[in-house]
């Protein structure tokens, strides 16, 4: 029966470390991108409206979040 055992300290917690050891890492890998491209991300995004980089960081975060979430899943 697989009734409660999610509710176990050791389920519970170990599921709550991976989790935010998949943030983190999301977060550094964002990070990164960001530091590498050649104009600042979100002064585009965000003050110029650029739509089109708004879907293609998206469309990268997405991408971003799968592979880490398999990873940590393994």
């Amino acid at each position: 029966m697989m009734g409660l055992e999610w509710l176990k300290p050791s389920a519970f917690f170990g599921s709550l470390l991976y989790a935010l050891i998949g943030v983190v890492v999301f977060w550094l890998a964002f990070v990164i991108i960001d530091k590498i491209t050649p104009y600042d991300l979100w002064g585009e995004i965000v003050e110029k409206k650029n739509v089109a980089l708004a879907i293609v960081v998206g469309s990268m975060c997405i991408a971003i979040g799968l592979i880490i979430s398999a990873a940590v899943h393994g």
